[in-house]
């Protein structure tokens, strides 16, 4: 990851999928901004765009990696990718 470069998170507070991600990333120390896509309608906009219409919870995007509710062993794995673990 370049430096400068954010990890994003983008989904809702009441999401499960999305706060064991976020709890994950915690877990393993990996800094990350959440964007909450019920309060930011521009980032629910980009969040259906990359998932074809749908408004899926979580989508990570990671430099130019976007990745739609990975699993934590697919997340890991491009984190490693980036040189975030």
């Amino acid at each position: 990851m370049a430096v400068g470069a954010t990890l994003l998170v983008y989904g809702a507070d009441w999401c499960s999928v999305t706060n064991g991600t976020r709890a994950h990333l915690e877990e393993i120390g990996v800094p990350y901004q959440y964007v909450n896509i019920e309060a930011d309608p521009a980032a629910a906009a980009w969040v259906r765009d990359q998932n074809n219409g749908n408004e899926i919870k979580p989508t990570l995007r990671l430099d130019d990696l976007v990745m739609t509710a990975p699993s934590n062993d697919d997340l890991d794995q491009a984190l490693r990718q980036h040189g975030l673990l």
